[in-house]
């Protein structure tokens, strides 16, 4: 989470409460402030040959997500199948020298012209490096992809999915969703024992967020199943018990009252959003004092919604990035480090199937001047 964020949300807002628990209250008589967006620009090219950061250098010629995760002044940009060579005009996923995982990383605190890596994470030979093997054995273990990745407790952690086939598209089997630690700037990772979550469970691909500060740290994650066709359900966690699967609860439902209901039993997770979402990313907007989801609908393009607590009410989706005008596009990453002070401006990360490469756009958030 990013350093402005954090220090929201240990400071008083001016009803009293603070910003953690405005992030966390029931939704109560707030409404709705965001009715559609606006001035949507593809800013730049972040990654490939073509790109401001010629990633090609540390053999990253073609890759794709890009999800983001803030540590003090870093943000680390975590990447999925990546490949060092390509044949000319390449359509998709491909090529050789292919690594299942990568990373960047980048102090660029402007998002206006795009994002500028200070580097990557590198082998000795100073090629982006496989943070996460995989046996990259089709009907076993297709390859390992992180869906993301946090700072927590001093250390970095990257949530993956271990893929088991590549279906028809938007649709994929999983082996389970794990979890790997890095205690030195991720250079290096490991796998932590016993926290899986099965590969048939809602909870495969994750977006978390961090509310609160010190022993108060709470996790937050928006998850989904395998593919693109389900729906959103709803995870947390003390911080310092992030490494113990029986510390997670799960969101099954709200009381009379509207607050929420956790249980420790992952088959009660109820459904927060019911869509078709692919590649789905949550974060509180602290200009706007609402949560943002974006996602992929499978033939649509890219939408995003407004959530008023953690577990909703959320929106109706609005139309962020059409398909018919980016055909191919995928993975709408946000990260609260790159939002406008008034919350209107927000910045993301997008994958384009052609050119099998990472970019980065901007768009504007029409809002409800009046609403709460």
């Amino acid at each position: 989470m990013a350093l402005s964020a954090a220090l929201l949300i240990i400071a008083s807002c001016s009803n009293g409460s603070t910003e953690a628990e405005r992030m966390t209250e029931p939704a109560g008589n707030k409404t709705f402030m965001v009715k559609g967006t606006s001035d949507l620009q593809k800013i730049a090219q972040l990654t490939g040959k073509d790109s401001l950061n010629r990633t090609d250098e540390f053999a990253v010629h073609g890759t794709d997500l890009g999800s983001m995760f803030t540590v003090d002044e870093k943000t680390y940009f975590v990447f999925g199948d990546t490949f060092g060579e390509r044949p000319e005009g390449m359509t998709g996923g491909g090529g050789s020298f292919w690594r299942s995982n990568v990373m960047a990383y980048s102090s660029d605190r402007d998002p206006s012209d795009g994002i500028t890596f200070d580097g990557m994470i590198a082998d000795e030979i100073g090629f982006a490096k496989e943070l996460l093997p995989s046996r990259k054995i089709d009907h076993d273990e297709m390859t390992i992809i992180p869906t993301h990745g946090l700072s927590a407790n001093g250390a970095l952690y990257l949530y993956f999915m271990s893929v088991n086939h590549w279906g028809d598209p938007g649709k994929w089997d999983a082996n389970y969703a794990g979890v790997a630690k890095s205690t030195d700037e991720g250079q290096s990772w490991s796998v932590v024992d016993g926290l899986q979550w099965p590969g048939d469970s809602g909870f495969i691909q994750v977006s978390p967020f961090t509310v609160g500060d010190g022993d108060e740290a709470t996790i937050y994650f928006w998850s989904i199943p395998s593919g693109r066709f389900g729906g959103v359900q709803l995870m947390r966690v003390q911080e310092k018990h992030l490494e113990e699967l029986n510390q997670y609860e799960y969101f099954a439902g709200a009381d009379s009252q509207g607050e929420p209901v956790w249980s420790p039993d992952m088959s009660k997770a109820e459904t927060v959003v019911d869509d078709s979402v692919g590649e789905l990313s949550v974060i509180w907007n602290p200009g706007l004092k609402r949560w943002l989801m974006t996602y992929l609908r499978e033939g649509q393009g890219v939408v995003l919604r407004e959530g008023l607590s953690p577990w909703g009410p959320w929106s109706d989706p609005v139309d962020l990035v059409p398909a018919s005008d980016y055909p191919g596009l995928y993975a709408p990453f946000m990260n609260d480090r790159f939002l406008s002070e008034d919350g209107k401006t927000l910045y993301f990360a997008l994958s384009l199937w052609d050119p099998y490469n990472v970019f980065w756009f901007r768009a504007t958030l029409e809002t409800l001047e009046d609403a709460d």
